[in-house]
């Protein structure tokens, strides 16, 4: 018979039994045991529920097949463990049933109603609540949910003289009918913790429970093979230090359901795709998460030539996971590529032959170079960030919207430290006809919606499910909601002779609408600042948003550049960076954010050490790391932006689009008027600028947009105009092959293989046809490839 396992380490065979003892103290106490086993490989086998459990005394406790021991009776016994040739005993105590401690209802009540999906947004925690009963969302307000379940209705739901006969019991276990169906079992612990409750008196508070200091998950990270499984433990550890098992209670979720996911009782199951999930364990509004890692199975890796510290960090976690990396992308897949993505410009046919042509080994980092001085840059840039700040026409009219987009453009010229930039807008006042950023402020008018939308766009931290109910995934209350508001309490407007302006005054501070009291202004887990009189108050967050130490502002726009280059974030979404939503490379993001700081937030030297890695420059997927969505093994396609497709489209055709008011050769990507109609902006995407989230752009293709490649008017009228570039390559002396030539490196920004010349030499050979017929076909079977229309 063996000793019992310790809980820090395994034993000498590479077993682990957990917990080392067990004591269940209380009528609904309840402890998950996890049996593990570490591999020859070293990837930790679970055999939580292949293994067979008893309990020597079955009166004192039972256990079930998983592995969850309940009490029974007080008294002392042994859980015995088998699994395969091995036999584990874990000591186990019984105690505080003859004497129990009453029912909590904050800490046992409310996780139950939250763990049955009670207060969720699509049952009773919404603003309405359901069928006359509301619930806070996830349980923010024990108090108001206490005083709706005892004493509204005129305390119907309650029933002390016969607890089992409450409307709160009978609609919960399904026997009165509930649009929610059946949340409890009868006979279950949460059945018998709520009859206790209300035999009690159904009293809000006892003085039998500490307050919860944070939450445990075991274990806090593991590497999982393909398809296998892992049992966690959710551990609530009081202010004392008490540590109680709260599994049963907890609620787990998986951020990459694909890769890992969970259920109810914290059982993972992985897929069979390489990569790695963060399972988030709730409890009482505290959150932790598991990193789970699982590497792809028998993989041999080569690793690449690194050409600066991205792809170190790159490489590494490729290696661990077993993924390959692919191969450096052509130099033609390469010129599209960061034409695109810096410019939003193709490359023009002489522009791609002379790159390709060149022998310089250095060419790349060159181009990269002259690329940032081009005007498209800024233009490019300044279209981004219009979206982002908002830069509305119907707001901000026409002098507003072209003083402000002409302000970012500058920046982005001038290549404006980062950091002053962004203190440019915190701290934005005076007219909004002025190129400035002030008009920001009139498109965002209140206070907490300034708050949120600064904290989304700067720091990454999305704060708005605060301003009624904890965050459901993060640290930030109503206190972090409203205090951030404080700080945009003084902005004003006011119109005169010259316009609207923006004004400040000192401000105060805002008041939390549950209880009324005043929340002092502060930032973000930060202490009050002592604010003067007549000072902006603003000035204050925009020293603590651009200090080097703030954990998000670097991190944030370090990872918003990323993503624009890549597709999709180190941490993703790219504005939600939390605990719960961990970075896919955090060494990687650490390192960059580190290296923007010390170059003094300078944008286009982070951009040139991105696009200088060999990360960027890799071609498509290969068979072997073709799932991999998340750790940068290869280019993922991604589809041009609404604007920048159009003004590809009108520079291969030859042929401007007409916007109305606009100067003839007018680009999209220069626009400033967001309301300009374009069906074709429309159906491809372009954004409203209602919100400060890049997810407001659709880059989601569909039949819509093919078909409007394919058949509609305006598209086919460039392609045949007698001033495109079909009818001035028919009029040149160039031979059939030089014209298919000319057209490839124009749309696609490479030569045409052997095999696609002869294809496309037959719409000349074709009885009856033009030249200029023939070159028209071969435009447009090019415009309608995928290769023209997504960035590769």
């Amino acid at each position: 018979m063996l000793a019992p396992m310790q809980a820090s380490a395994a034993n000498s065979d590479d077993w682990q039994v957990l917990p080392k003892v067990i004591i269940l103290d209380g009528p609904e106490a309840t402890r998950q045991i996890t049996v593990q086993q570490k591999s020859a490989n070293g990837l930790m086998m679970d055999w939580t529920h292949q293994a067979k459990y008893l309990v020597q005394n079955p009166g004192i406790a039972r256990i079930d097949e998983t592995g969850m021991v309940q009490p029974v009776t007080e008294g002392k016994t042994m859980v015995v463990v088998s699994c395969l040739d091995r036999r584990f005993e874990i000591p186990l105590e019984v105690r505080g049933l003859l004497n129990p401690i009453p029912v909590s209802f904050e800490q046992q009540i409310m996780p139950l109603l939250t763990k049955a999906g009670c207060n969720s947004g699509g049952c009773h925690g919404k603003a309405e609540g359901q069928n006359g009963f509301r619930l806070s969302v996830f349980g923010f307000d024990p108090r108001a949910d206490y005083i709706a379940l005892v004493s509204e209705s005129r305390g119907r739901r309650i029933m002390p003289e016969a607890p089992e006969k409450s409307l709160l019991v009978t609609k919960a276990t399904g026997q009165v009918p509930h649009g929610g169906g059946r949340k409890i079992q009868e006979g279950t612990i949460p059945y018998k913790a709520l009859l206790r409750w209300i035999t009690e008196g159904a009293q809000f508070g006892t003085t039998g429970f500490e307050t919860i200091d944070h939450l445990e998950i075991i274990p806090p990270e593991q590497v999982m093979a393909l398809e296998g499984n892992l049992q966690l433990q959710a551990i609530a550890v009081d202010t004392k230090g008490n540590r109680r098992c709260v599994t049963a209670e907890a609620e787990f979720e998986s951020n990459m359901s694909t890769i890992a996911g969970v259920d109810r009782k914290g059982w993972v199951q992985a897929s069979n795709i390489p990569g790695e999930a963060a399972v988030l364990a709730r409890y009482l509004g505290h959150i932790t998460v598991c990193r789970i890692s699982i590497p792809r199975k028998g993989a041999s890796f080569q690793r690449p030539k690194e050409f600066n510290f991205i792809d170190r960090h790159v490489f590494d976690k490729l290696q661990k996971l077993g993924i390959p990396p692919s191969e450096l992308a052509s130099d033609s897949m390469f010129l599209r590529r960061v034409y695109l993505d810096m410019i939003g410009t193709l490359p023009t046919a002489a522009e791609a032959k002379k790159f390709l042509q060149d022998s310089s080994s250095a060419k790349r980092s060159v181009l990269v170079n002259e690329l940032l001085n081009r005007p498209e840059y800024s233009d490019y840039w300044a279209m981004k960030w219009a979206d982002l700040l908002r830069i509305d026409r119907d707001v901000l009219n026409v002098q507003g919207s072209v003083a402000m987009t002409r302000w970012l453009k500058k920046q982005f010229q001038d290549n404006r430290p980062y950091d002053a930039f962004v203190r440019d807008i915190l701290t934005a006042h005076g007219s909004v006809g002025a190129e400035s950023p002030a008009g920001f402020y009139k498109v965002v008018t209140k206070p907490d919606v300034m708050a949120r939308s600064i904290s989304q766009l700067f720091l990454g931290v999305r704060i708005e499910c605060a301003e009624c109910h904890h965050h459901p995934s993060d640290r930030w209350g109503q206190e972090d909601y409203y205090g951030l508001a404080g700080f945009f309490t003084g902005v004003g407007k006011k119109v005169g002779s010259a316009g609207e302006a923006i004004t400040f005054t000192t401000g105060g501070d805002v008041k939390n609408p549950v209880g009324g009291k005043l929340v002092p202004t502060h930032a973000l887990a930060a202490e009050p600042p002592k604010i003067g009189e007549q000072e902006d108050r603003r000035k204050y967050l925009a020293d603590w948003m651009t200090s080097p130490a703030n954990p998000w502002f670097a991190r944030a726009i370090v990872n918003r550049v990323w993503a624009h280059y890549f597709g999709h974030g180190i941490v993703d979404p790219i504005d939600d960076l939390r605990v719960t939503n961990p970075a896919s490379n955090e060494p990687l993001l650490a390192d960059l954010s580190k290296f923007f700081i010390e170059s003094k937030y300078d944008l286009q030297a982070l951009t040139r050490l991105i696009l200088n890695s060999h990360t960027y420059q890799m071609a498509g997927s290969i068979p072997e790391n073709r799932t991999d969505s998340q750790n940068f093994s290869h280019s993922q396609s991604r589809a041009m932006p609404a604007e920048v497709l159009l003004d590809a489209i009108c520079q291969v055709t030859g042929v401007a689009e007409k916007f109305n008011g606009w100067p003839e050769g007018s680009r999209a990507i220069q626009m400033w008027d967001n309301r300009m109609p374009s069906y074709f902006l429309k159906i491809f995407g372009r954004p409203v600028r209602t919100s400060v989230c890049e997810c407001e752009r659709s880059n989601e293709p569909s039949i819509a947009q093919a078909l409007h490649l394919m058949n509609s008017t305006e598209i086919s009228a460039k392609i045949h105009s007698r001033k495109g570039t079909a009818r001035k390559l028919a009029m040149t002396n160039l031979s059939p092959e030089a014209i298919i030539e000319e057209l490839y490196l124009g749309l696609l920004a490479r030569f045409p293989s052997g095999d696609e010349k002869a294809i496309m030499m037959d719409f000349f050979k074709a009885e009856g046809q033009q030249r200029q017929g023939a070159i028209e076909d071969v435009m447009w079977t090019l415009l309608n490839t995928k290769e023209f229309v997504f960035i590769r």
